[in-house]
Protein backbone atom coordinates (compact mmCIF):
# COMPACT_ATOMS: atom_id res chain seq x y z
CA UNK A 1 0.00 0.00 0.00
CA UNK A 2 1.45 3.35 -0.98
CA UNK A 3 2.31 5.88 1.67
CA UNK A 4 -0.18 8.36 0.24
CA UNK A 5 -2.97 5.82 0.45
CA UNK A 6 -2.03 5.05 4.03
CA UNK A 7 -1.99 8.76 4.85
CA UNK A 8 -5.38 9.19 3.22
CA UNK A 9 -6.76 6.42 5.44
CA UNK A 10 -5.26 8.14 8.49
CA UNK A 11 -6.80 11.42 7.31
CA UNK A 12 -10.22 9.78 6.94
CA UNK A 13 -10.00 8.50 10.51
CA UNK A 14 -8.83 11.90 11.77
CA UNK A 15 -11.69 13.67 9.99
CA UNK A 16 -14.22 11.23 11.47
CA UNK A 17 -12.75 11.82 14.92
CA UNK A 18 -12.90 15.58 14.29
CA UNK A 19 -16.59 15.32 13.35
CA UNK A 20 -17.23 13.31 16.49
CA UNK A 21 -15.43 15.89 18.63
CA UNK A 22 -17.47 18.66 16.98
CA UNK A 23 -20.68 16.77 17.70
CA UNK A 24 -19.69 16.25 21.35
CA UNK A 25 -18.85 19.96 21.65
CA UNK A 26 -22.22 20.88 20.17
CA UNK A 27 -23.99 18.54 22.59
CA UNK A 28 -22.09 20.06 25.53
CA UNK A 29 -23.10 23.52 24.37
CA UNK A 30 -26.76 22.48 24.10
CA UNK A 31 -26.61 20.89 27.56
CA UNK A 32 -25.23 24.13 28.99
CA UNK A 33 -27.97 26.17 27.33
CA UNK A 34 -30.67 23.82 28.63
CA UNK A 35 -29.31 24.15 32.17
CA UNK A 36 -29.22 27.94 31.85
CA UNK A 37 -32.83 27.94 30.67
CA UNK A 38 -33.82 25.77 33.65
CA UNK A 39 -32.07 28.18 36.03
CA UNK A 40 -33.84 31.15 34.47
CA UNK A 41 -37.17 29.35 34.89
CA UNK A 42 -36.43 28.54 38.52
CA UNK A 43 -35.40 32.11 39.25
CA UNK A 44 -38.52 33.51 37.56
CA UNK A 45 -40.71 31.07 39.51
CA UNK A 46 -38.97 32.05 42.76
CA UNK A 47 -39.52 35.76 42.12
CA UNK A 48 -43.17 35.19 41.18
CA UNK A 49 -43.66 33.08 44.30
CA UNK A 50 -42.07 35.77 46.50
CA UNK A 51 -44.31 38.38 44.91
CA UNK A 52 -47.33 36.18 45.66
CA UNK A 53 -46.24 35.80 49.29
CA UNK A 54 -45.93 39.58 49.68
CA UNK A 55 -49.43 40.04 48.35
CA UNK A 56 -50.77 37.41 50.77
CA UNK A 57 -48.82 39.01 53.63
CA UNK A 58 -50.63 42.29 53.04
CA UNK A 59 -53.94 40.45 53.35
CA UNK A 60 -52.79 38.79 56.54
CA UNK A 61 -51.18 35.33 56.83
CA UNK A 62 -50.73 33.22 59.97
CA UNK A 63 -47.25 32.31 61.22
CA UNK A 64 -47.50 28.64 60.24
CA UNK A 65 -48.40 29.50 56.65
CA UNK A 66 -45.61 32.08 56.49
CA UNK A 67 -43.16 29.48 57.82
CA UNK A 68 -44.25 27.02 55.11
CA UNK A 69 -43.79 29.69 52.46
CA UNK A 70 -40.34 30.48 53.86
CA UNK A 71 -39.36 26.78 53.78
CA UNK A 72 -40.52 26.49 50.18
CA UNK A 73 -38.46 29.54 49.19
CA UNK A 74 -35.50 27.85 50.87
CA UNK A 75 -36.08 24.76 48.71
CA UNK A 76 -36.25 26.96 45.62
CA UNK A 77 -32.97 28.62 46.65
CA UNK A 78 -31.37 25.20 47.06
CA UNK A 79 -32.68 24.12 43.64
CA UNK A 80 -31.18 27.28 42.12
CA UNK A 81 -27.83 26.56 43.79
CA UNK A 82 -27.87 23.01 42.43
CA UNK A 83 -28.71 24.31 38.98
CA UNK A 84 -25.83 26.80 39.18
CA UNK A 85 -23.51 23.90 40.06
CA UNK A 86 -24.79 21.97 37.04
CA UNK A 87 -24.14 25.03 34.89
CA UNK A 88 -20.59 25.38 36.24
CA UNK A 89 -19.92 21.72 35.44
CA UNK A 90 -21.46 22.14 31.98
CA UNK A 91 -19.20 25.13 31.32
CA UNK A 92 -16.15 23.01 32.20
CA UNK A 93 -17.30 20.13 29.99
CA UNK A 94 -18.00 22.52 27.13
CA UNK A 95 -14.50 24.02 27.43
CA UNK A 96 -12.93 20.55 27.48
CA UNK A 97 -14.90 19.42 24.44
CA UNK A 98 -13.99 22.60 22.56
CA UNK A 99 -10.31 22.04 23.35
CA UNK A 100 -10.53 18.42 22.15
CA UNK A 101 -12.25 19.53 18.95
CA UNK A 102 -9.65 22.24 18.25
CA UNK A 103 -6.81 19.80 18.93
CA UNK A 104 -8.34 17.26 16.56
CA UNK A 105 -8.74 19.98 13.92
CA UNK A 106 -5.02 20.72 14.22
CA UNK A 107 -4.19 17.04 13.79
CA UNK A 108 -6.39 16.80 10.69
CA UNK A 109 -4.79 19.93 9.21
CA UNK A 110 -1.32 18.54 9.89
CA UNK A 111 -2.17 15.28 8.11
CA UNK A 112 -3.64 17.22 5.17
CA UNK A 113 -0.48 19.31 5.00
CA UNK A 114 1.69 16.18 5.06
CA UNK A 115 -0.36 14.61 2.26
CA UNK A 116 -0.08 17.78 0.18
CA UNK A 117 3.67 17.86 0.72
CA UNK A 118 4.02 14.20 -0.28
CA UNK A 119 1.89 14.80 -3.37
CA UNK A 120 4.05 17.78 -4.40
CA UNK A 121 7.21 15.72 -3.92
CA UNK A 122 5.74 12.86 -5.96
CA UNK A 123 4.77 15.24 -8.77
CA UNK A 124 8.21 16.86 -8.73
CA UNK A 125 9.87 13.42 -8.87
CA UNK A 126 7.60 12.38 -11.72
CA UNK A 127 8.41 15.60 -13.58
CA UNK A 128 12.17 15.06 -13.11
CA UNK A 129 11.90 11.47 -14.35
CA UNK A 130 9.86 12.59 -17.32
CA UNK A 131 12.39 15.34 -18.12
CA UNK A 132 15.24 12.84 -17.78
CA UNK A 133 13.46 10.51 -20.21
CA UNK A 134 12.96 13.36 -22.70
CA UNK A 135 16.60 14.36 -22.34
CA UNK A 136 17.72 10.78 -22.98
CA UNK A 137 15.45 10.55 -26.04
CA UNK A 138 16.79 13.85 -27.33
CA UNK A 139 20.36 12.67 -26.73
CA UNK A 140 19.66 9.38 -28.54
CA UNK A 141 18.05 11.26 -31.41
CA UNK A 142 21.01 13.63 -31.64
CA UNK A 143 23.42 10.70 -31.46
CA UNK A 144 21.57 8.95 -34.31
CA UNK A 145 21.70 12.13 -36.40
CA UNK A 146 25.42 12.54 -35.87
CA UNK A 147 26.00 8.85 -36.58
CA UNK A 148 24.08 9.07 -39.86
CA UNK A 149 25.97 12.15 -41.06
CA UNK A 150 29.41 10.61 -40.72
Amino acid sequence: MSKLRQLNLVLDLALKKEQNCAMLYQQANMHLQQNQIKLSGLERYRLDYLHGIRQKAHQGVDAQSMNQHHQFVGKLDKACEQQIQLINNAVLVKAQRKQQWLLQQQKSKAIKSLILSKQKKAIALENRQEQKMFDELAAQHAFKKTSLHR
